[in-house]
C-alpha cells in the first residue's frame, strides 16, 4: 500500500500574526471622568469582536459606549465600561486582568485553560460533568429535570437555565455525590438521559424536540444557551413581546460602502452587546464597524455587517430572519417579574427541594443561575405563576415561611419590570451565614479556581 504524505503545518504559524504584531490593551482612567475606556489595538481574525465582548461581559461590566473598527487587516475598538454600581473600575487585579485577557497572554492557549471564564459542552470540566438539555419549556420541568438527577445521586455543583418562546436551554454542571468529582460510569449517564427525554419532551411525539448530550469542545455558556435555543428555531412564530420589552430594528443598505446596517434601539441591559455581537457571529455575519451609546434607560447599537462571503443583506426573507434572531436574542436574558435568591448549605436534592416547592406554589421558572461557592449554594430563579403572570403578595409569604426556616430566601422585584409586585423578604436560617453575591457572568469562577 502506497504510504500518503500529508504537507507539514508548523503549528505556530497559525499564531504567527500575532507574535509579529501583539495585541495593545490600554486602561485609561483619566481621558473620560464618569468611566474606564477600554482600547484594544489588534490584528484582525475572525470572531476577535466577539471575544473582547466576551471578557468584558463576563466581568459584569456595563458597556456605555464603544466604536468598533475591523476593515482590513487591523482591529481597533474603543469601550466606555463601568462597574455595576456605575463607577470607573479602579481594582488594580482587575485592570491586570484586563490587559491578560485581550493582550498576547490571552491568545494562548495555557492563559485559556487557566482563565476564569465560563466554558461549556465538555464532558468534564475539573470535577465536574458537563450535561446540556433542550425541550419544550412547561411550568414545573426544573423541577422534574432535578428529581431526576437527584434520584441518581448526582449533585448539580452550578447551572445555567433560559426559557423563550416556549423552548428551555440548561447547561447543568454535576458530580458524583460518593466520590465528589465527574461521573464517568457512562451506564449511569445514560439511565439519565433515558429518564430525562420523556420529560423534556412532554407531549410531543418526535424525538428531536428532546436532546441531552455530553459533546466536547469549548463554547462560552452564554454563547452556547443561545446557539441551542437558536438551533430549537426559539425566533420563529408569534412571539408576544411586552411593549416595554420589544426593541426596536431596522436593517438598511449602506450604498457608499457595501454594507447592510443593522440598527438596534431597546432598553439597556447588563450583556446586551455580547448578546447581539454573539447572535450576528453565529449566524455567519462579520462585523466591520459599529457605533454604541446608551443614554439613561434607553440603548441605541448600529453594527455595519457582511455576510462570512461578503454579500450584503438584500433579501427581504433574510431581513426579517435577522431581525427576529435578534429580538430572541435580546429577549432570551430579559428577566420579567422577581427573582428569588435561596442559598443554603449544598447537598444532593437540594435544587430538587427548591424547585419542588416552587412548583408547589404555582410558579414558572424563567431563567435560573445556581452557584455553589465552597459548601454554600446559591439559587437564583426569576420566576412568575403558571401562566406568565406577576406572582402575588399571598405566594410570596408562603414561600417565606417554608423556605425561611432552613435556607436563606430574597425576594425582590426586578427593576426591568414595571408590573411584579413590590416586595423584599429576607429569612435566615438559624445561626444563619454571611449572603453571597451571584453574578452569572462569574458562574464557574468558584469551580475552577
Amino acid at each position: 500500500m502506497a504510504e500518503t504524505c500529508w504537507p507539514y503545518f508548523d503549528p505556530d504559524f497559525e499564531n504567527l500574526s500575532v507574535k509579529i504584531n501583539p495585541p495593545r490593551v490600554s486602561v485609561d482612567n483619566t481621558s473620560c471622568r464618569h468611566c474606564t475606556v477600554v482600547k484594544v489595538d489588534s490584528v484582525n481574525k475572525p470572531g476577535i469582536l466577539l471575544e473582547v465582548v466576551q471578557i468584558l461581559s463576563d466581568l459584569d461590566f456595563t458597556i456605555t459606549k464603544a466604536y468598533i473598527s475591523s476593515d482590513g487587516g487591523w482591529f481597533m475598538d474603543v469601550f466606555h465600561v463601568t462597574d455595576q454600581q456605575g463607577k470607573k473600575i479602579t481594582d488594580g487585579r482587575t485592570i491586570d486582568y484586563i490587559e491578560k485577557a485581550l493582550g498576547p497572554k490571552g491568545h494562548t492557549a495555557e492563559w485559556m485553560k487557566n482563565c476564569p471564564g465560563k466554558r461549556v459542552g465538555v464532558h468534564s470540566i475539573g470535577n465536574h460533568t458537563t450535561i446540556e438539555l433542550v425541550g419544550r419549556d412547561r411550568p414545573g420541568l426544573l423541577s422534574e429535570i432535578s428529581a431526576v438527577i437527584a434520584d441518581l445521586q448526582f449533585n448539580v455543583a452550578a447551572a445555567e437555565v433560559w426559557t423563550h418562546n416556549r423552548r428551555i436551554a440548561c447547561v447543568l454542571y454535576v458530580n458524583d455525590y460518593s466520590t465528589n468529582h465527574a461521573v464517568h460510569d457512562m451506564s449511569r449517564l445514560s439511565i439519565m438521559e433515558e429518564q430525562l427525554k420523556p420529560i423534556l419532551r412532554g407531549c410531543e411525539e418526535d424525538d428531536k424536540v428532546a436532546r441531552t448530550s455530553f459533546s466536547s469542545g469549548f463554547t462560552h455558556i452564554d454563547r452556547r444557551l443561545h446557539q441551542m435555543l437558536f438551533a430549537e428555531r426559539d425566533y420563529e412564530g408569534e412571539v408576544d413581546y411586552a411593549s416595554s420589552f420589544k426593541p426596536k430594528i431596522s436593517v438598511d443598505r449602506c450604498e457608499e460602502k457595501g454594507y447592510s446596517v443593522v440598527s438596534v434601539r431597546c432598553k439597556d441591559r447588563a450583556k446586551l452587546m455580547f448578546d447581539i455581537v454573539c447572535t450576528l457571529t453565529d449566524m455567519q455575519y462579520v462585523v466591520f464597524h459599529a457605533n454604541i451609546w446608551s443614554n439613561g434607560p434607553c440603548a441605541s447599537q448600529e453594527y455595519f455587517i457582511r455576510h462570512m462571503d461578503g454579500c450584503t443583506l438584500d433579501a427581504e426573507g433574510e431581513k426579517e430572519r435577522v431581525v427576529k434572531c435578534l429580538e430572541a436574542a435580546i429577549h432570551r436574558r430579559v428577566s420579567e417579574g422577581l427573582s428569588l435568591e435561596v442559598c443554603a448549605k449544598d447537598r444532593v436534592g437540594l435544587l430538587s427541594e427548591v424547585t419542588r416547592i416552587l412548583r408547589e406554589n404555582g410558579l414558572s421558572v424563567r431563567r435560573a443561575g445556581i452557584s455553589t461557592v465552597r459548601e454554600q449554594a446559591v439559587n437564583v430563579f426569576y420566576v412568575r405563576d403558571a401562566y406568565g403572570n406577576p406572582v402575588d403578595t399571598k405566594t410570596i409569604e408562603a414561600l417565606r415561611q417554608e423556605i425561611g426556616h432552613s435556607m436563606m430566601l430574597k425576594v425582590k422585584e426586578d427593576p426591568v419590570s414595571a408590573k411584579a409586585p413590590e416586595a423584599e423578604v429576607e429569612a435566615e436560617a438559624s445561626g444563619g451565614w454571611s449572603k453571597a453575591s451571584f453574578f452569572f457572568g462569574n458562574l464557574l469562577e468558584k469551580l475552577l479556581a
